[in-house]
């Protein structure tokens, strides 16, 4: 009985999607997020890196992977000259959680931002569960006021 049980896990292992997935290959994923999409503007990557099924559990409501990536296109546009960095990345099982920075010059139009001139300096964090070999699904966080405030779009807090 024990040899069927461990013959039934191994053929599942085997064919599962994750299987042979390692939190460096999980990392990796993540990686190329900021560096292909964000950094490079290679937005054609998001069909090899997120899944089909892909959700960004936003605060107010969830989107899908073309919302999303509408989205990291509005960033870019506002932000040409965007430069993302991981900071620190930390994987348990599916779930990669990074925190992560940025910085860019606001000489475009996106996401509802006008072109300011103005230097932004951010981070957030995000945790996304990768599994397979795709992002399936994220939950990020960033300061949004103080991007407002670094734009002159909102007074900077009193002091």
């Amino acid at each position: 009985m024990r040899k069927v049980a461990l013959s039934a896990f191994l053929l599942l292992a085997a064919i599962s999607p994750a299987a042979g997935e390692t939190a460096e290959k999980r990392k990796a994923v993540a990686r190329r997020v900021f560096v292909e999409i964000f950094n490079q503007g290679r937005f054609e990557v998001a069909n090899e890196i997120y899944a089909k099924d892909f959700v960004n559990h936003g605060v107010t409501r969830d989107v899908g992977l073309k919302e999303d990536q509408d989205a990291a296109r509005g960033w870019r546009s506002a932000f040409p000259d965007l430069r993302t960095k991981i900071d620190k990345a930390l994987v348990d099982g599916e779930f990669v959680t990074v925190l992560w920075s940025g910085e860019g010059t606001n000489t475009g139009e996106g996401n509802g931002l006008p072109a300011t001139g103005k230097t932004l300096k951010g981070r957030g964090i995000t945790i996304w569960r990768i599994s397979g070999g795709k992002i399936r699904e994220e939950w990020s966080e960033f300061d949004q006021l103080r991007i407002l405030q670094q734009l002159g779009l909102m007074p900077p807090p009193e002091k």
